[in-house]
């Protein structure tokens, strides 16, 4: 190996619910390094998935909404003789959280809502009964790498 790997930077815990995987989700939805307003409009979220759902957890909606969103498996392209294929290759844990975070961030701001907390909340929520632009993203993935099956003897 020429070049020394980069070390994965350890994230601390929310300071609120003493969550990393919250954590990451602020240090996602961050703009300009304004954590505080990420913090803001995250922790909005959650108090309008605490009172439309009556469940005093709603990092538990997060964490279904994540783990629904989160893809199993993708297509990457892969170059054989001139000819590029989409191979279809299992999601790394890391990448896995990491593409359910994106995409649940952009289809938030897609949607039609007052703020981004209700937007997020929003999505949140769809996600975590198996709906929502981020769930309809895995399923398309999904579909292009079943698809995409007749190639998988290329992966590398």
């Amino acid at each position: 190996m020429r070049k020394k790997r980069s070390s994965k930077r350890i994230v601390i815990p929310d300071p609120k619910y003493q969550d990393v995987m919250v954590a990451r989700f602020v240090n996602c939805l961050l703009k300009q390094g304004k954590k505080h307003i990420a913090r803001g409009i995250l922790y909005g979220a959650f108090d309008i998935i605490e009172e439309r759902t009556k469940n005093n957890k709603p990092v538990e909606v997060f964490k279904k909404a994540l783990s629904n969103a989160s893809p199993i498996i993708e297509v990457r392209a892969r170059r054989v003789g001139g000819a590029t294929y989409q191979v279809p290759t299992e999601v790394r844990p890391e990448r896995r959280t990491a593409l359910a975070i994106r995409w649940l961030i952009n289809y938030a701001k897609e949607r039609s809502d007052k703020s981004m907390a209700h937007k997020l909340a929003a999505e949140f929520m769809a996600a975590a009964s198996g709906e929502g632009g981020a769930i309809k993203k895995k399923d398309d993935v999904h579909r292009m790498a079943e698809a995409n099956k007749a190639f998988a003897h290329f992966k590398w």
